[in-house]
């Protein structure tokens, strides 16, 4: 599995769309992504991995798969759009953000915003099924960008952010109504794994009561 860190490397933008029926290339202009760029790599596009298939000195194309299609927003793209781009993380690199696998688990509606000082606050409404994967301090990926959970509502969550997200990713330009991709922490969906059965209900002597008394959860 190819690892990102949800810090966004550069804002690239939409050269070109090859529409298909149910799939389409997606061609971006870039310059950072490209420097050690080869055929077969894998770069997060809005915080979905995919792969090169070609690219030339200013751009990269990929394919976008039917699913990709219906689990994200990049079938929303159009000319002239910015987009995060993050490639793999290198074995060697630094890891800045958090544990980010690039696959989307489902795209979140952005129903308020408000200004505070020097930070944004938006709070997205996501499906109800992902619900308990967000505890406040946590980690999501929201559009390809590692974030912290600074609340958790009834229906999504609230993340908050600083002036150099703002000025560093295309969150920041979001605006109420807009859809985002978001990736739940991954770690969260492993521990939900290991502690209940195919049927949902607790697995052994491990639940959440005896995690959360344990300290490990809020």
């Amino acid at each position: 599995m190819f690892l990102f860190t949800g810090i966004v490397e550069e804002i690239g933008t939409v050269a070109a769309v090859q529409q298909d029926s149910n799939s389409f290339k997606l061609s971006i202009r870039c310059k950072k992504v490209l420097e050690d760029v080869k055929k077969g790599d894998s770069i997060a596009v809005n915080g979905v991995c995919l792969t090169v298939s070609d690219f030339s000195t200013h751009q990269f194309t990929a394919d976008v798969m039917p699913e990709t299609v219906k689990a994200t927003t990049l079938h929303t793209l159009r000319l002239g759009n910015r987009l995060n781009l993050e490639r793999a993380m290198a074995a060697n690199g630094r890891f800045g953000g958090h544990f980010v696998s690039g696959h989307v688990d489902g795209t979140g509606e952005i129903i308020a915003i408000r200004q505070k000082e020097n930070a944004i606050y938006m709070e997205i409404d996501i499906v109800s099924e992902y619900l308990n994967y967000f505890i406040p301090k946590g980690s999501v990926t929201v559009d390809g960008t590692s974030l912290t959970v600074f609340g958790v509502t009834k229906k999504g969550f609230i993340i908050s952010l600083i002036p150099v997200t703002q000025e560093d990713s295309i969150i920041g330009r979001k605006r109420i109504g807009e859809k985002v991709n978001v990736e739940c922490d991954i770690l969260a969906k492993y521990m939900e794994r290991l502690i209940t059965t195919d049927k949902g209900k607790p697995a052994g002597s491990l639940t959440m009561d005896s995690l959360a008394a344990s300290g490990f959860l809020d």
